[in-house]
């Protein structure tokens, strides 16, 4: 199964559906099933970001949801004036004109998170039976 490390609460904001867009500075060709794994990396956090989620329900160092990667997008001053109306996933990501926007669907949240150590591009895991 394809995963993509997220830090958070970014990850956390996909796995509770307050966040659908994921910017990235590199486009993929990769579309279909994707785990969000929230990585391990504790950065100073927006309060107005926390605030969707909550300090205590990060989830450090856990594969925490799966979804469907459905397009990816280049950023235009077009694009990025139409995200800036939803004021939540404007703040939620990094919209710089020659970006990337990742467009997350079917989000479904795990039973059981998996700990896993994370890794940089979209990377593979092997799922157990």
């Amino acid at each position: 199964m394809k995963v993509l490390s997220i830090t958070e609460p970014y990850a956390t904001l996909i796995k509770e559906k307050k966040k659908k867009v994921e910017t990235r500075s590199w486009k993929t060709s990769y579309r279909g099933e994707l785990y969000i794994h929230a990585s391990l990396t504790k950065n100073k956090i927006d309060p107005a970001i926390l605030s969707l989620v909550g300090e205590n329900n990060l989830n450090y160092g856990y594969i925490i949801c799966k979804c469907r990667l459905v397009d990816c997008i280049y950023m235009t001053k077009e694009y990025i004036a139409e995200i800036k109306k939803n004021n939540q996933e404007y703040i939620c990501g990094d919209y710089e004109e020659g970006r990337y926007a990742w467009i997350i669907d079917n989000i479904e949240p795990l039973a059981t998170p998996i700990k896993v150590k994370g890794h940089l591009s979209i990377w593979n895991y092997e799922v157990e039976n």
